[in-house]
């Protein structure tokens, strides 16, 4: 019988498990090739397609420490036995033992769709970090999707306040009216360009243009759709 070959995870992986402990810090990680977690309050849920087939199912209780760990080798193989993995690189080694999964708040088996696709544009990569970093100067809390005059924006403002700064990024046309809030610290996502769909029933699904990742984001219930 051949040895089993140990497990190397690549760096697009590890970016998405990085992103992945911002929204949870726990994992339950499934046998195979997809990775999902969602937020203690259930606001936010991510899934990712990744290169790499993980042969057992187990939990890491503080992902950050996990990585963390990681750092301290070149390029570590892993070993999963039933109740730890073993990092190993040359001379290297550490024992990490996985978590009870029944302490992790995890997503549902269950698929999620949205129930309706009422608004649909595209951010891309520049858009989206121009309006992260306008919100951290101007320090304002709150992301807009706008339709008015014919014209789809995405404003960072307080919507709170009618004197705020503000910044706008025009994305797509619409014939549709609408504000659809979010909370900043929501959007929790890898950088990059997105295909984004709103569905006036509050909830919101991020799609990567460039690899297998998508996000499930629940608006603000003071949203509005004409």
């Amino acid at each position: 019988m051949n040895a089993k070959t140990p497990m190397k995870l690549s760096n697009s992986t590890t970016n998405i498990l990085k992103n992945f402990s911002t929204i949870n810090q726990s994992i339950l990680i499934k046998e195979g090739n997809k990775l999902k977690t969602i937020s203690v309050m259930k606001n936010i849920l991510a899934e990712a397609e990744i290169e790499e087939e993980f042969e057992r199912e187990f939990a890491i209780y503080d992902l950050n420490q996990f990585l963390s760990g990681l750092s301290l080798y070149n390029a570590p193989d892993l070993d999963f036995g039933e109740s730890y993995l073993t990092i190993r690189d040359g001379s290297r080694r550490a024992k990490y033992f996985f978590a009870d999964p029944n302490v992790i708040v995890s997503p549902p088996d269950k698929e999620i769709s949205l129930p309706s696709r009422d608004v649909c544009f595209t951010v891309a990569t520049q858009q989206l970090d121009a309006l992260l970093k306008a919100a951290a100067i101007y320090q304002v809390s709150d992301l807009s999707a706008v339709g008015r005059n014919g014209k789809v924006e995405l404003v960072v403002h307080d919507k709170k306040n009618d004197t705020s700064h503000d910044f706008v990024e025009e994305v797509g046309v619409t014939d549709d009216e609408f504000c659809f809030n979010f909370k900043v610290e929501n959007i929790k996502i890898i950088p990059g360009s997105y295909d984004v769909v709103i569905s006036s029933k509050l909830l919101a699904e991020f799609t990567n243009k460039n690899v297998n990742l998508k996000y499930y984001i629940a608006l603000e219930p003071d949203s509005t759709y004409v």
